[in-house]
């Protein structure tokens, strides 16, 4: 089965980079799934799951943003915030949802559509994992 390469970043840290089948990338206009031999794009992300097939079994990662660079032979994941879904708390769902609620509530009048959007889906992204 053909493969490709997969790096997954974020400012604190690099937490993937391997040979896997298949991503499914949690994109700001819908999800997708990026495989070897993909054309070549660029998206960006929302809140919610990566999870990368590799020959270890699938990979399960919580991004709250960023951007995914897919070009045929790789895909490489530049995220605001990501981390390993086990790592994922109770607290650490709420401290985002928090911060999200806040965004949202002092957006100025008629701006709040896009931090209502974000706090929408970092709630979907805690209900997936069974946070929520």
């Amino acid at each position: 089965m053909a493969t490709m390469q997969f790096d997954l970043v974020s400012p604190e840290r690099r937490l993937a980079s391997m040979d896997v089948t298949e991503v499914q990338i949690p994109g700001a206009d819908g999800d997708l799934t990026a495989m070897p031999d993909h054309a070549p794009m660029i998206t960006t992300l929302r809140p919610g799951i990566l999870r990368a097939h590799g020959t270890d079994g699938v990979k399960a990662y919580f991004v709250t943003g960023g951007f995914a660079d897919v070009a045929g032979p790789s895909a490489t994941i530049l995220a605001e915030r990501a981390m390993p879904v086990d790592e994922v708390t109770p607290e650490v769902m709420d401290e985002l949802v928090a911060d999200a609620t806040k965004k949202r509530d002092d957006a100025p009048e008629g701006a709040g559509d896009a931090a209502a959007k974000f706090l929408a889906d970092l709630v979907a992204a805690g209900e997936e994992i069974k946070l929520g």
